[in-house]
């Protein structure tokens, strides 16, 4: 039997656990209260006005049944509003706030920072033939995700 630092599998587990703790670390010290994925939901809703919360859950790779208490703590801090859809009565499209514009550009250097402490101990090139190979080895096991990353429909 391998070692647990052999199997990609823990590997992944043990930087995502970090990646989350340098997250929280970084953006808490600039004084925020966003978590790693409600900033990726939040920065996405910028780049994609009024979309809905399950092309937002495609697009974040993100458990389309719990995307929704993401939105949720969103909308209670201001960051982001529900709206009703233009298309289909039953849809909400998802709007971000004058807070939320200001709370991304303001949590940037911080999320910025963190980014950089997770590759600290890593060369520049190290750094960029380990997100090369990251982001080949998920497009290679996207569909096996239970939430897998989907494109933006044009």
């Amino acid at each position: 039997m391998k070692d647990n630092n052999d199997m990609p599998g823990h590997l992944a587990r043990r930087f995502q656990q970090i990646a989350v703790a340098v997250f929280l670390a970084e953006v808490g010290d600039a004084g925020f209260d966003l978590t790693p994925v409600q900033y990726a939901a939040l920065a996405t809703i910028k780049t994609n006005a009024g979309l809905d919360q399950v092309t937002l859950a495609g697009l974040i790779a993100y458990d389309r049944t719990t995307i929704t208490g993401v939105v949720d703590r969103l909308v209670q801090k201001g960051l982001v509003e529900r709206r009703a859809s233009s298309r289909d009565r039953r849809a909400r499209e998802l709007e971000i706030t004058d807070e939320g514009r200001r709370t991304l550009r303001r949590i940037t250097p911080a999320v910025e920072s963190a980014q950089r402490v997770l590759l600290r101990g890593l060369s520049a090139k190290e750094g960029e033939d380990l997100m090369r190979l990251l982001r080949k080895a998920i497009a290679a096991g996207n569909e096996l995700s239970r939430a897998p990353l989907r494109e933006v429909q044009a």
